[in-house]
């Protein structure tokens, strides 16, 4: 993982920190190992931490641990980050702490497992670091087109982008 590491945390390796260095430590590499070990920890009372990422749980190897591990209350979910309207992830937030299901591949699945949400993080540039980007560009695009986001913020922020290159940019929802 290390060629992936920031300069911040390169350092600290070099420093004699080994920030992912300890025996409970499993990665999985390959589709098949993956495919095990949810078959592994469905089956199990073993304690684990998965990690898993997929934005709005639409795809990926996160739709396999939710598919088998959502129904089992031995098991909790935590999400981190914003989860869209009209997701699985939403859906899960949303209908998960009232015992509510979900749909994953067609299938209706029954949320049993623990539902939390930790707010504040985000893998997205916030509206000031958008703002930035479209305003330091050597040209300025003639057409900005928002697509992802709920209706009300988009239409914020087009208002805002409009408004800070003075009508420069047209924005469109």
């Amino acid at each position: 993982m290390q060629p992936f590491w920031d300069a911040e945390a390169r350092a600290r390796v070099r420093a004699g920190r080994q920030p992912l260095a300890y025996e409970q430590l499993f990665a999985v590499d390959t589709h098949e190992r993956h495919l095990v070990n949810v078959q592994r920890l469905a089956r199990s009372r073993e304690p684990a931490v998965v990690i898993a990422a997929s934005g709005m749980c639409a795809g990926g190897r996160v739709v396999n641990y939710l598919r088998e591990m959502l129904g089992d209350p031995r098991h909790d979910v935590l999400f981190v980050g914003y989860q869209a309207r009209g997701t699985p992830g939403h859906a899960i937030q949303a209908y998960g702490p009232r015992g509510g299901y979900v749909e994953i591949d067609g299938e209706r699945v029954q949320i049993r497992a623990g539902v939390h949400s930790l707010s504040g993080y985000s893998a997205h540039a916030d509206r000031d670091d958008l703002t930035r980007f479209v305003t330091r560009m050597r040209h300025l695009p003639g057409e900005v087109r928002l697509v992802h986001g709920e209706d009300s913020v988009r239409a914020a922020f087009a208002r805002h982008l409009e408004q800070v290159t003075a009508g420069k940019v047209r924005v469109r929802i």
